[in-house]
């Protein structure tokens, strides 16, 4: 445990020399600690008011909400700036929540506290796709963006760790309203450290306004739910996320009812959770160069599953503990490895639709869980419900093992070409999945010698590779450079939008990889580190007098 512990540190090490994903890791945790100590005390305020049933609802008016809203992520995305949505967004949710406890120090209505609660869901899920879809824009190597998105998990886990602890402290000392205004000064705090970051506008931002809202919605869940890949993903996610959801009640019960812990008790078993979730990212960090997150995918679900069985056999609470912590750990790996699969699989613009469906679909069958739960208890006891919650993934995972022993080779990109893409010096700063994705987007051509690729003044149309041969530039009919093996060509027609500056013509047989014009600018301007190293080689080859070395 201890040697994961500093694995998962490491990945803070790395992406925190970065200032801007530092800022970003920071204002996560902070969001994330709010949310889970009011998240707690809400279960704690719905239980004393309706029981099992009240929890149920109050996480329903909680989770459906963001459910509806998260798809819009990406649209809205697309539509403007996302610093400007994130600020806004921000400043919502702090405001409903402050006023959630406001209402209960106040004795006023359930009904407006969940009222309140529900626009705090929507607006925190539009913000975290959002967030996670800034991390390419402002990491500067891949093992910048790597280490950045497994940090990000880490925290969400250390949130979860201490935010019920938080809870629980405050609830021994204060009220239920207190919790909810300490976790709207949490947000406020997030918000602040979010404001004015340097962040592209999205180069669809006006031509997405011309579409409406739902429209893009829908075609970009047209557009994922053709790919199989993205089914079985999408679909195991909502199958683990359902059953946290019905441990976000089963936790409860467990506490108050089977080991009669007291409320505070609740929010140490859910504290568990959030330990094997720091654990859980050591997990991940070991095997990450590895890239097989299918396989990382089916080890998390098997232990975010068993051990739910055996804490329905278990009256310790420390064996509880300990079982809830496993559960934690697969928790971290289900939600690293979801995410990167889909990073792998969604292309360009689909990762922010991509992103927020996955966060709709993680809210929406939290909160069917959530309403499951005690559905169970009350039909079939405490123990069984906890018994069957924990079969539902490892049947799943039993019956789907070879397809997803299939995924990792199904998104493997032809090794020689991701190695022709890394070496790359405009293509190097990007991410492994991108490069990856990348890799799978190069279309092969072969030439014999002495054929014309393009001539000086054509319109640009795609940016190329070269694969094996030779290639001279030829710049007003002289000769001015020769590219072979990994040489690269096109680039300064599709960045400054001119025609082409050189023609090129091959020395011998030539085996090219075309890239057309729309994925090049999509990886170049979405990425900040490959856009200032595009515009380095192009401010290189054009400030050499009569030698742009390229077209």
């Amino acid at each position: 445990m201890l040697a994961r512990l500093r694995l998962s540190i490491g990945a803070f090490r790395i992406s925190g020399a970065n200032h801007l994903l530092l800022r970003v890791q920071v204002a996560r945790f902070a969001s994330v600690t709010g949310r889970w100590a009011y998240t707690v005390t809400l279960a704690v305020y719905a239980y004393r008011w309706a029981g099992a049933g009240g929890v149920a609802l109050a996480g329903i008016v909680r989770l459906a909400p963001g459910a509806l809203a998260a798809p819009f992520a990406g649209a809205l995305a697309t539509r403007g700036r996302i610093g400007s949505i994130l600020a806004r967004g921000g400043v919502l949710r702090t405001a409903a929540l402050a006023a959630a406890g406001a209402a209960v120090l106040l004795g006023a209505s359930p009904a407006l506290v969940y009222v309140l609660v529900a626009v705090e869901s929507a607006a925190s899920s539009l913000l975290r796709p959002l967030q996670n879809s800034l991390l390419p824009s402002l990491s500067r190597t891949p093992g910048e963006l790597t280490s950045a998105t497994l940090a990000l998990s880490v925290v969400e886990s250390a949130g979860v760790l201490l935010g019920p602890l938080l809870g629980a402290l405050l609830l021994h000392d204060t009220s239920v309203g207190i919790v909810f205004v300490t976790s709207a000064g949490a947000y406020a705090v997030s918000t602040l450290l979010l404001l004015d970051l340097p962040v592209p506008r999205s180069d669809t931002a006006s031509r997405g306004r011309d579409d409406a809202l739902l429209s893009t919605v829908a075609a970009s869940v047209r557009s994922l739910a053709a790919d199989r890949d993205a089914r079985v993903i999408v679909c195991l996610y909502g199958a683990q996320s359902l059953t946290v959801g019905s441990l976000n009640v089963l936790i409860v019960v467990t506490a108050l009812r089977l080991l009669g812990l007291g409320q505070s008790g609740v929010g140490v078993l859910t504290a568990a959770v959030g330990l094997g979730g720091i654990v859980g990212g050591g997990f991940v960090l070991a095997r990450l160069r590895r890239g097989r997150s299918g396989a990382d995918l089916r080890v998390g679900l098997l232990l975010c599953g068993l051990p739910l069985l055996l804490l329905g056999l278990s009256s310790s609470a420390w064996a509880s503990t300990l079982l809830l912590v496993v559960v934690g750990v697969g928790v971290t790996v289900v939600d690293v490895s979801a995410v990167t699969l889909l990073q792998r699989n969604a292309e360009g613009e689909l990762l922010p639709h991509a992103l927020g469906l996955l966060q709709s679909v993680f809210v929406t069958c939290i909160g069917i869980g959530t309403l499951l739960a005690p559905l169970l208890v009350r039909g079939l006891g405490a123990r069984e419900a906890l018994v069957v919650t924990g079969a539902l993934l490892p049947l799943l995972t039993v019956a789907l093992w070879r397809r997803l022993r299939r995924l990792d080779s199904s998104l493997t990109a032809d090794p020689a070409l991701v190695a022709l893409v890394r070496v790359n010096p405009i293509f190097a700063p990007l991410s492994e999945p991108a490069q990856e994705r990348l890799a799978r987007w190069l279309e092969r051509e072969t030439f014999a010698p002495g054929s014309t690729i393009f001539e000086q003044g054509d319109a640009g149309d795609a940016f190329y590779l070269v694969e094996d041969g030779e290639v001279e530039v030829i710049v007003d009919g002289t000769a001015v450079r020769t590219l072979g093996p990994g040489g690269f060509f096109g680039e300064i027609a599709l960045l400054r939008d001119v025609p082409r500056t050189a023609t090129i013509a091959t020395r011998a047989p030539t085996v090219l990889r075309r890239l057309e014009r729309d994925h090049f600018l999509e990886v170049v301007s979405g990425n900040a580190a490959s856009s200032g190293a595009a515009s380095g080689v192009v401010g290189a080859r054009l400030g050499v007098v009569g030698e742009p070395g390229s077209a």
